[in-house]
């Protein structure tokens, strides 16, 4: 009898060199002995060096594509990337809500590595009101915390003052990543048996 493997649903733009997006996310999703299926919100000119170029997908083709995958697989996880403007951010959180889909991870994508706008401003607001609350976790960045929160962070007692507030905002459990500090560290943000928990994990950079 043929493994039945769990399907996770990446919902995310998409790279054309592959670092990120849709793409990277397939390759992810297949490395941890998963099934990934797709749903692509926005495409991209870009490659190793930078994004010159965004265009997003009608929304329509988003509900579409979503309606598609949700009737034909059981989805057991949803990675939800770069979404592009506020109408697809809309779009989607209609859709979380019609279809309750479990462990739901929202990673706040606001700018590229290069410093492209990834979401436009009723984007970010949508995402703020509608998606945090429905996400299982929300994975946001040292500079997409500080973004959501309004308060710097830029060292971990600051990290964890954002965890605080994106947890008052609705957020259920938070994973602040500090890749881009001097030295590597995370915080994961819980909820706990007295309140929400926290764990800093601290790495020296590597560089191959």
């Amino acid at each position: 009898m043929a493994e039945v493997l769990p399907v996770v649903l990446t919902i995310a733009g998409f790279d054309p060199s592959s670092g990120a997006g849709v793409t990277a996310d397939i390759k992810t999703i297949a490395a941890h002995g998963c099934y990934g299926v797709a749903c692509i919100t926005a495409l991209t000119v870009q490659s190793t060096q930078g994004v010159s170029q965004v265009e997003a997908v009608k929304p329509s083709w988003v509900t579409a594509t979503l309606e598609e995958l949700a009737s034909d697989v059981d989805i057991a996880a949803v990675h939800i990337g770069m979404l592009g403007n506020g109408k697809v951010c809309q779009t989607l959180a209609n859709f979380l809500m019609a279809k309750k889909l479990p462990n739901v991870v929202l990673d706040p994508i606001l700018k590229s590595s290069s410093g492209t706008d990834l979401l436009d401003k009723s984007g970010k607001r949508i995402l703020i009101d509608r998606l945090l609350p429905l996400a299982t976790l929300i994975t946001p960045n040292v500079a997409e915390a500080a973004v959501l929160t309004g308060v710097p962070v830029t060292n971990p007692d600051q990290m964890q003052q954002a965890a605080a507030k994106l947890h008052a905002m609705g957020a259920k459990s938070v994973v602040v990543t500090g890749g881009d500090l001097d030295k590597a560290i995370d915080l994961l943000s819980f909820p706990g048996s007295k309140g929400f928990e926290q764990e800093i994990f601290k790495a020296e950079h590597r560089f191959f």
